[in-house]
């Protein structure tokens, strides 16, 4: 097949940001497939040359069209809607000069359906559009969005796109079951998760060991509690700050580290300063590249994904529970949904109490000090990661997903 694959923040391991669009499309290739991306600047590495407006590039062997329109997701919400916008008009435009057999458009944001949906309907290709963030409705249920014609305007292109796609991809059984409600047959639903990258994860416990006397030295010999994500508005990490606060009281022995970016993260840095615990048990650091993850997860005890009290984040299908697996890394989260009941399923890490922050504290030092439960633990995130969440298993779940949509007829 020849695949136009739509979407706005592609990134590779050398950037700070997920990585699930080329690590799809390189399976793809390896598959015989042609796969073309339209894309903007936003996430890619500085070492790329770009001009102004479109860039051709070729990243093992993936074919890009580059949008230079960086993006900060520090910027105000009403700016990054006009950037939405404007790479919604310009890859419209760019997409209609390529030729493809199925167009493969993944979301967020929501506006990246309009030039998949055009290209769809005036190159009479089928659609398949998938699902990473139920827009609009979290950021409706955040108070981001509250002009009641843009909701308006937001839920009828939701299930505008819902009906107009041949197939529907979502990223957790939440995603799915917010697809279905609109009335979309389960057969046209697929669910592909975040995946493990066992092999970028897969090192020898020598690289985290070398990591943490290198960069992190000021761990010493503390248990070592990572949170490596965004520090965004959802994510709700000022919660870390107040867990390290009360951990001083539980346990010394443990140390948290929040590596990343964000809109919040002046916030959390003096809020953590304001409680006593910025650089004596909680180190802020600046973002670094998925490489680097690597080495991170790998000296830690424990990884963390974090988010606020409001439901509809749940349905999420966070990274660095994915990534905290492919490292065989006890993941803890602090929110309900299917990443609860998969953590508690499988024991693979904790599930914290997000009303209190003394009880949480003990949960994370009695599991760490206790060795029992923290090799079964890794056993279980490996065997997770290796035979049920691969980055190969989701990508022939997407492959099946695109030629199901060009035979339109369902692969048993």
């Amino acid at each position: 097949m020849k695949v136009l694959y739509l979407h706005q923040y592609f990134s590779t391991p050398e950037s700070n940001a997920g990585t699930r669009s080329y690590e799809m499309a390189k399976r793809l290739i390896a598959q015989g497939h042609e796969v073309t991306f339209i894309t903007s600047s936003a996430y890619l590495s500085s070492n790329y040359q770009l001009n102004q407006g479109w860039t051709e590039i070729s990243v093992d062997g993936i074919k890009l069209h580059v949008l230079n329109l960086p993006y900060s997701n520090k910027d105000r919400f009403i700016k990054r809607i006009f950037k939405f916008l404007r790479f919604s008009i310009f890859s419209t435009f760019k997409s209609l000069t390529i030729n493809s057999d199925v167009v493969f458009a993944t979301s967020t944001p929501l506006t990246i359906a309009i030039p998949s949906l055009i290209y769809s309907k005036i190159k009479k290709k089928p659609l398949v559009f998938e699902v990473r963030d139920l827009w609009p409705e979290l950021p409706i249920a955040t108070g981001v969005i509250k002009n009641k014609f843009v909701i308006s305007l937001a839920k009828w292109l939701e299930v505008y796109t819902y009906k107009n796609s041949t197939r529907l991809v979502g990223l957790s059984p939440g995603m799915c079951d917010g697809i279905a409600k609109h009335g979309i047959d389960r057969d046209f639903i697929t669910l592909a998760t975040n995946s493990c990258d066992t092999e970028l994860f897969d090192v020898p416990e020598s690289v985290g060991t070398d990591f943490l006397i290198s960069h992190l030295s000021f761990v010493g010999d503390r248990k070592l509690v990572v949170y490596t994500g965004t520090f965004g508005l959802i994510n709700n990490v000022s919660y870390l700050a107040y867990l390290a606060k009360e951990m001083l009281l539980v346990d010394r022995g443990i140390c948290f580290v929040a590596i990343g970016d964000g809109s919040e993260k002046n916030k959390v840095t003096n809020l953590a300063a304001e409680l006593g615990v910025l650089n004596i048990n909680l180190y802020i650091l600046p973002p670094v590249p998925k490489t680097e993850i690597v080495k991170i997860l790998s000296a830690a005890d424990m990884s963390m994904s974090l988010f606020g009290p409001i439901e509809e984040m749940w349905h999420n299908s966070a990274n660095k529970l994915f990534d905290a697996l492919a490292s065989k890394t006890p993941v803890a989260i602090n929110y309900g949904g299917w990443q609860k009941e998969f953590i508690e399923e499988h024991q693979c890490g904790l599930v914290l109490d997000s009303n209190s922050f003394n009880s949480s504290a003990h949960i994370i030092s009695s599991f760490l000090n206790n060795d029992e439960k923290v090799n079964l633990s890794k056993k279980q995130c490996k065997n997770l990661a290796y035979n049920y969440f691969s980055r190969d298993i989701m990508a022939k779940r997407i492959e099946n997903t695109l030629i199901e949509a060009v035979k339109n007829e369902k692969i048993s």
